[in-house]
């Protein structure tokens, strides 16, 4: 193993065509420490791939297969030496091609089939563009046999102690002569069956390598400098952040920054392995560090932005000095795969968030069937059209005098449900979609750039 050893991470645009792709290859190859290298589907791919795992005809999902086809050939013909990797791209599109020729109804486990050809193209390719850039021994490796999953189709449990004794029995010893070029986003069910960690998936499973090879260091490069204050289109003098917590980049993950996945922080907070956040289109840009401890403790460290919220109350006078009610709640809710994020409660009342971009998918988030459950022990409103935003940083549980100057910026502003001191990394509360981006912008000029004097 070599003395400080980098697992490195490249999304869907790092992946976006040959130009891109060499980019990412000079990243790779000027830095002997980065030896297994995870890469996503080309840009685009997985909404393709996605499209054509619906229920359409035959016909449409040719003509998806067929745009697959064009763009990943026409990234090979751009390469130096294409016929070297000519044949198992093809033979990789023809096996696609004849899955979308099917006539049959799509299954979840057919889906994450489809799903993966994106990873297992852009890998194939990229495994040539790294060996044309660098002249080096570059291994491509199926991370099927390594990543290992429950069967949950489209959104995969990994089972954490086989990736580690896979991953030292079949990758491992592939590192000690040359890099491993592998699939994100893509696992291994129990009986051998693709499946998927779900979208945005790719930084999970870097992190996963990352944690089953006893890494120094996981690499994310994506098309974004670092992690910012806030979101720059919202707030353009938002700030890069050059080092970050562990607690504070999973509290921004989790409430709506889109620079990292939720999960990729668990493994990398499990084994304390450093994360470096940074841009493959200007790779010589200082990037976010993401560590254990950080010099800087600010109260107030960056804000996020959670859109697309659903707040659910429910009423019930049995609740009342009453046992039992919130376990009814709950189980009401994780029988139908319903996950929580924030709650608060009265005597009487319980209002709780849920994430509609994640649960409806273009459907409805609490189903009829839901909701006459639910209505069998209590009242239910629902409101929709809700933003959750999220003020990160340390110690906010502990600091005097925060939540008046935090509310009194928003004086005109319906706050619906506020969430604070559960966390000492996080307050939260809910607001107006159509007041959102206004209320990320006064706070962070109150608070981060201090245009707004207290």
């Amino acid at each position: 193993m070599p003395d400080l050893f980098k697992v490195a991470k490249f999304g869907g645009t790092s992946m976006a065509d040959a130009a891109a792709m060499k980019r990412c290859a000079s990243i790779v190859q000027s830095d002997p420490d980065k030896k297994v290298i995870v890469v996503s589907a080309t840009a685009g791919t997985t909404n393709l791939l996605s499209e054509l795992a619906t229920d359409i005809s035959v016909e449409q999902r040719m003509a998806i297969a067929e745009q697959i086809r064009e763009k990943h050939i026409a990234i090979c013909s751009d390469l130096e030496h294409p016929d070297d990797v000519l044949d198992e791209v093809t033979r990789l599109l023809d096996e696609l091609a004849a899955i979308a020729s099917r006539k049959q109804l799509m299954t979840a486990m057919l889906k994450d089939e489809i799903y993966s050809f994106g990873e297992r193209l852009s890998s194939t390719i990229f495994t040539q563009v790294l060996k044309e850039v660098s002249g080096e021994n570059i291994h491509w490796f199926d991370a099927r046999e390594a990543i290992i999953t429950d069967n949950n189709f489209g959104s995969a449990e990994p089972d954490i102690s086989e990736i580690g004794l896979r991953s030292k029995a079949n990758l491992e010893p592939k590192l000690k002569d040359a890099r491993v070029v592998t699939q994100g986003f893509i696992g291994s069910g129990k009986n051998g069956a693709t499946t998927t960690l779900g979208r945005g998936g790719s930084d999970y499973s870097a992190a996963l390598f990352a944690e089953a090879l006893d890494a120094d260091v996981l690499e994310i490069w994506t098309d974004v400098t670092a992690i910012y204050t806030t979101d720059p289109r919202i707030v353009p003098d938002a700030r890069p952040i050059t080092e970050i917590s562990f607690d504070e980049a999973a509290e921004l993950s989790v409430f709506g920054a889109k620079v990292l996945h939720p999960a990729t922080m668990v493994p990398a907070i499990r084994k304390n392995i450093r994360v470096y956040v940074g841009s493959s289109i200007h790779p010589e840009k200082p990037g976010t560090w993401i560590v254990k401890d950080t010099r800087r403790k600010p109260v107030i460290r960056a804000i996020s932005l959670r859109r697309k919220q659903t707040l659910l109350t429910v009423h019930s006078l049995d609740m009342l000095h009453r046992y039992g009610f919130l376990a009814k709640l709950f189980q009401v809710l994780s029988d139908h795969k319903i996950s929580v994020d924030l709650v608060t409660t009265s005597e009487v009342s319980v209002a709780l968030t849920l994430d509609s971009d994640i649960h409806a998918q273009g459907n409805q988030i609490l189903s009829d069937e839901i909701l006459k459950e639910l209505r069998t022990f209590c009242e239910v409103q629902i409101e929709e059209n809700l933003s959750l935003i999220a003020l990160v940083g340390n110690n906010l549980d502990a600091t005097a005098g925060l939540s008046g100057p935090v509310f009194g910026s928003l004086e005109n502003v319906n706050v619906r449900v506020i969430c604070h001191g559960a966390s000492s990394h996080n307050l939260c509360f809910l607001v107006e979609e159509k007041e959102a981006e206004e209320v990320v912008r006064v706070l962070h000029d109150r608070f981060i750039t201090k245009k707004i004097k207290a």
